[in-house]
């Protein structure tokens, strides 16, 4: 069979026509929430073998899972790849539960250079291969939305496997750790002035000026009004876990010599949403 390729025929979803097959390719997801779920999807769609491990995890992610197609495992024993896409938080124990798997191991979560370090060295030092990635764009259900980002030494083999999905893979140069990096500087952009709009917005309710402030913005910046609905959807239902991104985020700053304020209050600000029940 041959791998699908890039130009292979397509539905509306972006998903590669099945008629052209696929080298299946066995996959582990830890663990499937909303982009680990619809990542492991796209896989699937065209033809892999894409399962995860159940045990320890709750009804919120079984159900993502099942909705997912996704094979339940005992184990990683068969897995050729392990793409680890969690809270940034759990990215290190997540690392440390699976030590020792001897296929190539993804790292695809939000985590600074350091904290992807930290992974790789866990996953190295018990055998293993390890690859930075940093998804860029939401849950990738339709063709053209989602980027993974990809770097190391087997950057290239990874991408592979997504050959024929609706995933584009973008390998970059600049070493083990540059998926992070780019990851992080384009996260601080989106979410720290997510989480400024809305600190704003309450800013000016608590004050009594926000009537003034939502008139002025339709005057001056006719696009805020939108932002700021995007920005307080986010924060209601990913807030409690972009706190931990954002901290993650301070830390790259800091490394690059740059202030990490901004990072540090959006990770203030994020922190006082609940995680929704579903999560």
């Amino acid at each position: 069979m041959r791998l699908a390729g890039a130009d292979a025929p397509r539905d509306r979803t972006g998903v590669a026509d099945p008629a052209q097959a696929v080298v299946v390719t066995r996959i582990a997801i830890l663990h499937p929430g909303q982009m680990g779920a619809a990542v492991g999807r796209a896989l699937s769609d065209v033809g892999h073998h894409v399962g995860w491990l159940p045990a320890g995890r709750g009804p919120g992610t079984r159900r993502r899972a099942e909705e997912a197609g996704l094979h339940p495992l005992r184990d990683l024993d068969d897995r050729e790849f392990v793409f680890s896409i969690c809270p940034p938080a759990a990215a290190l124990d997540t690392a440390r539960a699976v030590a020792g798997f001897p296929g190539v191991y993804v790292d695809a979560n939000a985590i600074s250079p350091a904290t992807a370090g930290a992974v790789a060295t866990v996953i190295r030092d018990a055998g293993g291969q390890y690859v930075d990635g940093g998804v860029i764009g939401p849950p990738p259900r339709l063709a053209g939305t989602s980027r993974l980002y990809l770097s190391g030494r087997l950057a290239t083999t990874v991408a592979d496997v997504f050959a024929g999905t609706r995933i584009e893979t973008v390998v970059l140069e600049g070493g083990d750790v540059a998926a992070s990096a780019l990851k992080m500087t384009y996260a601080a952009w989106t979410k720290i002035t997510a989480a400024l709009l809305v600190s704003l917005r309450r800013a000016a309710q608590d004050l009594g000026v926000e009537d003034a402030l939502v008139a002025e913005w339709a005057r001056s910046q006719p696009d805020l009004a939108a932002r700021y609905a995007a920005a307080l959807d986010a924060a209601t239902h990913k807030g409690w876990r972009w706190t931990a991104e954002m901290r993650e985020i301070a830390l790259t700053l800091v490394e690059a010599g740059e202030p990490a304020g901004f990072a540090d209050a959006a990770a203030q600000q994020f922190s006082q949403w609940p995680r929704p029940a579903d999560a």
